[in-house]
This record gives structure tokens, sequence and C-alpha cells, in this order.
């Protein structure tokens, strides 16, 4: 399943004025994964901004595509705790439509963020990125992705 799977990984804060340019590559990426690669499975961490945004946008795909499935690996259940309601009220809809739903580990521990990160990285052959600094959960993660082979591509630098 790892050949027809994807992962994402991106920053907590997209900037305003990107957003949309952002969000409409990212949904022109996920549909050529779709209908060039044969991806059926699409891995999302549940962060807050790049995250949310792709787990959205393969929710919204799913309308045109409804074999495809949005897995869901979280870091722990505490994750969304401390967030403002408007966000943690998206992040249970999405927690509520996703196909399937893993947690790094049962509770918050130092740590858990980046096991959810590799792991994100060993059940996928793509990852979809939002990178522009190279240090971070981001980087770290993109530099697990090329560390495993998986075919990488950078939402922040691709043209449409």
């Amino acid at each position: 399943m790892r050949e027809k799977s994807c992962c994402f990984t991106g920053h907590r804060i997209i900037p305003a004025e990107e957003r949309e340019a952002i969000a409409k590559k990212l949904a022109y990426l996920v549909e050529r994964l779709i209908v060039e690669r044969g991806v059926e499975v699409f891995w999302a961490g549940g962060a807050l901004g790049f995250d949310m945004l792709a787990a959205e946008t393969v929710l919204a795909m799913k309308k045109k595509f409804p074999h495809i499935r949005l897995h869901l690996m979280l870091p722990c259940p505490e994750q969304a705790d401390r967030w403002n309601e408007r966000d943690a009220a998206k992040y249970r809809r999405i927690l509520e439509l996703a196909d399937y739903v893993e947690y790094a580990s049962p509770t918050y521990v130092v740590g858990c963020m980046h096991e959810r990160n590799r792991r994100l990285v060993t059940n996928s052959r793509y990852c979809l990125c939002y990178l522009t600094k190279s240090n971070g959960g981001t980087a770290y993660t993109v530099a697990c992705a090329e560390r495993e082979g998986l075919a990488l591509i950078n939402v922040a630098h691709h043209a449409v």
C-alpha cells in the first residue's frame, strides 16, 4: 500500500497573502497524484496550518474521487487541547471524517511529534510538503523523506 500513499508535511503558519495560491497548488498536485500516480491514501499529521489544509483538500477531493482515503497519523490524543475553539472544531471535524486515525503515543511525551513525522514518511511513497525554511519539524520530516527515498514535491516552489 505504501506505493499508493502520500504524506503531507508543512509549516504551521502560511502567510495570509500566500494561502489561496498554496491551496490551489495543493489541490492541483493532489489531483495529479491521484490521476497520474494512482495514489489512494493520503497521510496527514493533523497540525495547524499546512497539515489541516492538506486534510481538508483530501476530504474535498473525495467528492470527485470517492476511492481515496484520508489517514491521520497524530502525535497524541491531546494534540488540539490548547488550540482556540475555531481551530479545535475544524480539527474535530477532520477527525470525524477521516478514514483512519492512529496515534504515535497514547499521551503526550517528548518525541511523539518526531515519531508521528517518521511514521508519516514510512507509510508513504510520495511526500507533498510546504517547506520554506531549513529548520523545524517540517525540515526534519522532509530530511527523513529524502533519506527514505520518497518522491518529494514542495508546494512552496511548484508552479502550476
